[in-house]
């Protein structure tokens, strides 16, 4: 957790899980557990559940967590954090080499930039 709140800035025990967060977020559908239970992970110390979880990767960083926390917790910040711990240890969500020539012609330069920014 200590590595988590260094990189984002945030405190994880600023959480009270009030759930606002998840109620917000327009990926909570699609992610295996709500946002508001990732950081319930942190405050519990289990920082490899969460390194493990896609929710880190679906996040789509809009703020709107951030902008319906009544403690001002950045959830954001704290997925961004996360997934800065994982390419920092030299894991990859996705693998530039492995995409195909057609699609690097077809998507818009700013749509790989970004993705890359976050996935690798």
């Amino acid at each position: 957790m200590a590595r988590v709140e260094e990189i984002s800035g945030e405190k994880v025990l600023g959480c009270y899980q009030c759930g606002k967060c998840s109620a917000g977020c327009p990926m909570a559908e699609v992610m295996e557990y709500l946002p508001h239970r990732l950081l319930r992970l942190l405050q519990l110390g289990d920082e490899e559940a969460a390194l493990a979880s896609r929710i880190i990767w679906l996040c789509a960083a809009c703020h709107t967590c951030a902008s319906r926390c009544p403690r001002s917790v950045d959830l954001s910040r704290i997925m961004e954090a996360l997934r800065m711990v994982l390419l920092r240890e030299g894991n990859r969500f996705v693998d530039p080499a492995s995409l195909p020539h057609k699609l690097l012609d077809e998507v818009p330069q700013q749509a790989l930039v970004g993705g890359f920014r976050k996935y690798s």
